[in-house]
């Protein structure tokens, strides 16, 4: 899957091949069994080209990485401890990055909320000046 994310298009199994053997020796019969099994588990998704397949990811790195930590969260006996464990393991670096994340995810919540919470406004007539009425309970 790291090869391709990387890659960011649609990749044929000769191109991880090549872009492996970079690093070791590998065979084409094996890139080809896993990019089929990547393909099988609904990872990546495949379209034919000529006598190949060209594979793309299906969804981010990051969605991914998340999908991953929420799974292992969400099985735990104890959330919480779970977390706490976790967050004791993060670098200054990685926890700063968590304090960024919950902010934009209470300020996206908060807009959300506040977006519900305002009625739309009705349509007026073009140059009417009239403000809109504060709803009931303000």
């Amino acid at each position: 899957m790291t090869r391709v994310w990387q890659w960011n298009r649609p990749v044929t199994v000769r191109e991880v091949l090549e872009d492996l053997q970079q690093e070791r020796s590998i065979a084409y019969t094996t890139v080809m069994t896993v990019m089929d099994n990547l393909h099988q588990k609904g990872w990546v998704r495949r379209e034919a080209e000529g006598r190949a397949y060209r594979y793309t990811a299906v969804s981010t790195r990051a969605a991914y990485s998340a999908a991953l930590m929420n799974e292992a969260w969400s099985t735990s006996d104890n959330p919480a401890a779970a977390l706490v464990a976790f967050f004791g393991m993060m670098s200054a670096e990685q926890r700063e990055a968590l304090r960024d994340a919950v902010r934009v995810v209470q300020h996206d919540g908060e807009s959300a909320a506040d977006a519900a919470a305002e009625p739309p406004a009705p349509p007026t007539a073009e140059g009417d000046s009239a403000e809109r009425p504060e709803p009931p309970g303000r």
